[in-house]
């Protein structure tokens, strides 16, 4: 059987071998790892795939190898599933996987790593400063309000989905938002709130064939773009196409390509930005190397709109699993 995907690929399904879906995991993010990884599993078993579920929270990963799986499609969101530590004991166990490699992985997982290798390529990100528990003193909380302004967003560096996250409307409510935060992290992510318009855009491919997808502009409701919002209701709108006018679509795709690159980046992956509404002006918040694959997820709504099916994206990117080194399965 063979299938396509996208214009002039044919992918052999037999030839993908035994594989393993990831889904679940022991991250915060477990919720919607499993939603993204049913889907994944369902669209592959449709296609002929020979996949199977796997639970690295409840199975040992060694379990991999000795059952005879041939690849891994990696629907893990978070941390022991996005983070590199995944992908590195996959390539120990020499198992091709989905998405990006170690490095790009960690350094995309930490949200302060990757704005200083997107800053060394003069990038454009939102102003920050970073904050630890025991370093918050009202004097300290207070220079970062002279430093950054109000509003400004509060979040945990390594987590995703807007888990931790708080918008600081007054100085009075910056030390619960980063004691929140510091629930989940060691370190505090303090930013300067840009007004204006949440975009999104997703990327396919690897180096300098890397092809970023429409991009989709979000309007949340009033209660903002959180996690329920997010994954769980329909009260928020995603425009795609975005609305942007084509010149400034093309400058966002290019920006985020380029921030794709310097990560490091394969596969797959999703930037969020935010567009200034004063002199729409886009600023990189960060990049996504497994993102989600749910039906309110915001890849495969771009890949549609680019005439990709979820099913069609979802065999794409598990033909091009691969291990750092480029060996693939």
């Amino acid at each position: 059987m063979q299938t396509d995907v996208g214009i002039d690929v044919r992918i052999d399904v037999k030839a993908l071998g035994k594989v393993a879906v990831l889904m679940g995991g022991s991250s915060a993010e477990r919720e919607i790892s499993l939603l993204s990884g049913g889907g994944v599993l369902q669209a592959l078993q449709a296609q002929g795939v020979d996949a199977h579920a796997f639970d690295p929270a409840q199975r040992p990963l060694g379990e991999l190898k000795a059952e005879g799986f041939e690849r891994c499609f990696i629907a893990l969101h978070g941390r022991h599933g996005e983070d590199g530590t995944v992908q590195g004991a996959l390539e120990l166990l020499g198992i091709p996987y989905t998405g990006s490699g170690v490095m790009a992985s960690a350094v995309a997982m930490d949200k302060v790593m990757t704005k200083r290798v997107w800053a060394a390529e003069g990038l454009p990100m939102p102003r920050q400063a970073l904050l630890r528990r025991p370093e918050c003193s009202p004097e300290r909380l207070a220079a970062v309000v002279a430093e950054l302004g109000l509003p400004l967003i509060v979040k945990p560096p390594h987590e995703g989905s807007s888990i931790g996250m708080t918008k600081v409307e007054e100085a009075s409510q910056l030390a619960a938002a980063v004691e929140l935060a510091s629930r989940h992290d060691s370190v505090v992510l303090c930013e300067e709130f840009i007004d204006g318009a949440e975009l999104t855009c997703p990327v396919l491919g690897e180096g300098e064939a890397a092809q970023a997808l429409p991009v989709i502009r979000i309007v949340p409701p009033a209660a903002g773009y959180d996690y329920n919002n997010k994954y769980f209701t329909d009260e928020v709108k995603y425009l795609v196409p975005s609305g942007l006018d084509a010149a400034l679509e093309a400058r966002v795709q290019r920006i985020v390509l380029q921030a794709y690159r310097t990560l490091g980046c394969r596969g797959w992956g999703r930037a969020d930005l935010m567009l200034r509404q004063r002199d729409s002006e886009p600023f990189l918040l960060e990049m996504n190397t497994s993102p989600g694959m749910t039906g309110h997820s915001l890849v495969p709504m771009s890949a549609r709109a680019a005439g990709i099916s979820y099913e069609a994206l979802c065999l794409r990117l598990l033909a091009q699993a691969q291990l750092d080194g480029g060996a693939r399965g």
